[in-house]
């Protein structure tokens, strides 16, 4: 927490002051109820507990949080098709995910203040760091205390899964840090794309399914497919939105690099591509795996949305994708076990 979130404002202590001086004239019975009034009044004047925890509360992204949610949802349902659910590990694996993805927010809350990429003229939500909220080295703190408690729930992790656990716990960690920090931090070179397709879908779902039953088969990689295309698609509209700022900053993300109007594209490609592939694996696997089909009007209206949105009107773009990628991965659940 920073100092200015913690303290009591400037005029507490002069109030103090101010009754101090009056108790030490009126004797002893005025300097008890004086000093009592005054350590009231200064109680009175801090900031509430609950305001000072909401911009920890708004740091955390409560609004990523299913990025992080969906592919080990999806990665259960595909190991309760052949194997008895292990409820134990299935929380663990939950908290785990949910605790890198808050670690990587509040790494990249205060990673890219450092670097000039949040400024003032951010157009997307407020970060705290930016804003003043907390001090910058108490944001460093909580995100590698938040990495540090998810590398605690993985050591339980890797006595049920092993050394395939162990190096998927590893990587995610060293990427959750290196994707804004770091002598090549992945953000700033175009590789965020990549780093969320990879382990934001493929791995998540493999690794909680390789969690549950110890093998990792075909479908559950195909099916981490449109998992990741629309976790990345998630981040393409935030990198959309912050093209112009991005760019002044010398944070050189995907969307920099190759434009609007090719970011564009890049987007439906990621939004289309998950029904392609429910659709061709629906074939061999069931028609419950066509399930998520529903969504497909939601996905084409935030398609048309996003060709004609720019700038800070991106953020209701961004809200939509997180809605449809968490429509279309419970949905995807539901029809896995259908």
């Amino acid at each position: 927490m920073s100092e200015r979130a913690g303290s009591a404002p400037p005029s507490a202590p002069a109030a103090v002051s101010e009754v101090d001086g009056e108790a030490r004239t009126a004797g002893g019975d005025a300097t008890g109820q004086t000093a009592a009034a005054a350590t009231a009044a200064a109680v009175s004047a801090r900031p509430p507990a609950g305001s000072r925890l909401a911009p920890w509360l708004a740091a955390a992204r409560p609004r990523t949080l299913p990025a992080a949610v969906v592919p080990v949802v999806v990665g259960l349902a595909l190991a309760m098709r052949t194997h008895e659910l292990d409820a134990g590990v299935a929380v663990a694996t939950l908290v785990a995910a949910l605790l890198i993805q808050v670690g990587t927010n509040l790494a990249n809350d205060y990673y890219d203040f450092v670097a000039g990429a949040d400024t003032h003229e951010r157009l997307g939500p407020r970060r705290i760091t930016q804003a003043g909220l907390a001090a910058p080295a108490t944001v460093r703190a909580a995100a590698f205390g938040v990495l540090a408690a998810a590398g605690i729930v993985g050591a339980y992790l890797v006595v049920v899964g092993g050394w395939p656990i162990l190096v998927i716990g590893v990587a995610s960690l060293l990427a959750a840090v290196a994707y804004t920090a770091g002598p090549w931090p992945l953000a700033y070179h175009g590789l965020g794309d990549l780093f969320v397709f990879v382990f934001f879908g493929v791995v998540a779902v493999a690794g909680t399914v390789l969690l549950q039953t110890g093998a990792v088969g075909g479908l559950a990689i195909v099916l981490s497919l449109p998992v990741a295309c629309l976790a990345t698609a998630i981040l393409v509209v935030n990198n959309l939105r912050d093209i112009a700022t991005d760019a002044r900053a010398g944070k050189r993300t995907l969307a920099v690099r190759i434009g609007a109007a090719a970011t564009r594209v890049e987007y439906v490609l990621l939004v289309a591509a998950p029904y392609v592939v429910v659709v061709v694996v629906a074939a061999s696997e069931g028609a419950g795996l066509l399930l998520p089909l529903v969504t497909a009007p939601l996905a084409v209206r935030e398609i048309r949305a996003l060709v004609q949105r720019s700038s800070v009107a991106l953020n209701v773009s961004l809200a939509g994708t997180a809605r449809l990628h968490l429509l279309f991965g419970l949905l995807l659940a539901v029809g896995v076990l259908a």
